[in-house]
């Protein structure tokens, strides 16, 4: 695509929690939206609903590339869901340091039938 009305960055667009997107005006009265989701399968056309006007949207993809999937359910509940695997994450990283040994022993070979 190649006709955009401009492009924005993502700084400068505001999120809307209860649609769950992020909009900036357009000159027609309504606003451009894209949601999380979108921007997390590396889409940067953000579309305004009334008119046929089109931004590109400036973002670093890395930013949403663990977005979950769209749901129903309240943010809230991600939010304690996202902090219980954050602290899930960190103990296996820490069994993971207390069970790693460093020896200067040569490699066994093990020899496995095809």
């Amino acid at each position: 695509m190649g006709a955009y009305y401009d492009e924005i960055e993502i700084e400068d667009m505001a999120w809307d929690e209860e649609k769950r997107v992020y909009h900036y005006p357009c000159p027609c009265g309504d606003r451009f939206e894209i949601s999380r989701r979108q921007l997390a399968n590396y889409e940067d056309i953000a579309i305004c609903p009334s008119c046929s006007l089109v931004i590109r949207v400036i973002f670093d993809p890395l930013d949403f590339e663990d977005e979950p999937p769209d749901d129903e359910g309240s943010g809230e509940e991600e939010e304690e869901k996202e902090e219980d695997d954050d602290s899930s994450d960190e103990d296996h990283f820490e069994d993971a340091m207390e069970k790693l040994s460093i020896t200067d022993e040569t490699p066994k070979v093990v020899s496995v039938a095809a």
